[in-house]
């Protein structure tokens, strides 16, 4: 009886945390999956590409304010407390949603218009620079040992259920409207019900108790500590943007621009793209964990090379066959080999971030790391459009995804060859 209960209490811990990292996800996929009706909206122009790449633009720059939501947040969560740090983030999160889901269009208030949104995006960013961080900490320093990889994937296992949510909402809006009624304003009803949502999330996150491990630390550093331990680990961090690339680019392109890629460039139906979507985001679901046990059993190294590898030899010509004859067939086969290939990888690269960045600053190192990574994955669906109309290729985003995936192999081949992750400073000598 006493185990059964351990492992419930286990479970409701698991869920309270990632609640919150629900609805950091669920926000931002929204932003990408509305990308098309959010340009007309605030960024209305006579070219549709110019208007598309203006909103993917504000998309990314919500990226841009990660690592210092990594620096501040992270060194805030790293000396005050998981628990605090993650409330913290969740209300800087709900006021850039309030503000994404309220402002008027282009049309009514003009050149504000954009700006707020903007506004809006910039302190989402700023929120979620340590939400990944403090939520993969928070689960490392709660697992059961042996069991470190399979507790963290369900960080990346929620963001895979707000994916699902929000295909299942927007396959829901295409059925019960017509496009010109989403396009002027039904597509806010998904950032509604995110608002409305806030309020039990807040009474979820609140009741989470504080890690034994982190009550247990006497070094609780300061920012400028913090900082500078960090500079003194700057190959860790280095290491660590390269090995989180791969997941970023990756998962950005077969989540968020999977609608766009497949209604504007590959001229499949809106519904069609959405259900691409739900599946990827079910099958994301289920590797993430099994691939994180794995890695328990196997080690993590096998899993970084073998699937960074595979994405890397396989992401080009893959979607070279997708777009040689559009069809929804093609696009979700391609969509799920991607989703195999990210799973597997992400099962194990997110607890071996949380185990090679020193201990007393793991918060912080590992928001940073994983913020300047995602400033430039999130730049992927700019990229993508950007890709597209300069080669005059559909299949071009295939073409950053190897970069991406190079970068990954590289970082675990230097990571795990080197011994990088046994042999950093103890830090207790850090101060």
């Amino acid at each position: 009886m006493a185990g059964a209960a351990a492992a419930q209490s286990k479970v409701g811990t698991v869920l309270r945390v990632t609640s919150g990292n629900f609805l950091e996800m669920f926000d931002f996929f929204l932003f990408g999956f509305y990308a098309t009706q959010i340009s007309q909206a605030f960024f209305p122009s006579q070219n549709e590409t110019t208007s598309l790449l203006q909103a993917f633009m504000t998309f990314g720059a919500g990226f841009l304010m990660r690592p210092l939501g990594a620096l501040f947040l992270g060194a805030y969560i790293d000396r005050i407390g998981r628990r605090q740090g993650l409330i913290v983030t969740l209300g800087i999160m709900a006021m850039g949603t309030v503000l994404i889901a309220f402002v008027p269009g282009y049309a009514t208030i003009g050149l504000m218009a954009p700006i707020l949104v903007l506004v809006g995006r910039l302190l989402q960013g700023f929120s979620a620079g340590v939400e990944l961080g403090g939520v993969s900490v928070y689960l490392a320093e709660m697992a059961t040992p042996g069991n470190k990889g399979f507790y963290v994937s369900w960080q990346s296992g929620s963001q895979q259920v707000a994916i699902i949510v929000s295909a299942l909402i927007g396959y829901a809006l295409n059925r019960l409207f017509v496009p010109a009624t989403i396009t002027d304003w039904a597509w806010r009803i998904p950032f509604f019900i995110g608002c409305m949502i806030v309020p039990l999330l807040f009474f979820l996150r609140r009741s989470l108790e504080e890690t034994a491990e982190f009550e247990a630390r006497h070094i609780r550093p300061t920012l400028q500590q913090a900082v500078s331990s960090l500079l003194q680990n700057w190959q860790v961090v280095l290491l660590g943007v390269m090995l989180v690339l791969m997941t970023t680019v990756s998962f950005y392109l077969i989540t968020v621009y999977t609608p766009t890629f497949g209604k504007n460039v590959l001229k499949l139906s809106e519904s069609d793209a959405l259900v691409v979507t739900l599946c990827v985001g079910i099958s994301n679901f289920i590797w993430l964990p099994v691939m994180g046990a794995l890695s328990d059993r196997i080690g993590r190294f096998p899993i970084l090379a073998i699937f960074s590898f595979l994405m890397l030899v396989t992401a080009y010509p893959a979607l070279s066959w997708l777009v040689s004859a559009p069809s929804f067939s093609r696009m979700l086969e391609v969509e799920l080999w991607f989703s195999f290939l990210y799973g597997s990888y992400n099962g194990a690269m997110v607890v071996a971030l949380t185990e090679i960045v020193p201990a007393h600053v793991r918060t912080t190192g590992f928001s940073l790391a994983y913020s300047l990574a995602t400033a430039l994955g999130g730049f992927s669906l700019a990229i993508s459009t950007w890709l597209i109309s300069l080669l005059q290729n559909k299949a071009a985003p295939g073409l950053w995804l190897s970069v991406a995936a190079a970068c990954g192999l590289v970082a675990a081949l230097l990571i795990y060859r080197t011994k990088l992750a046994s042999s950093r400073p103890d830090p207790a000598s850090a101060f």
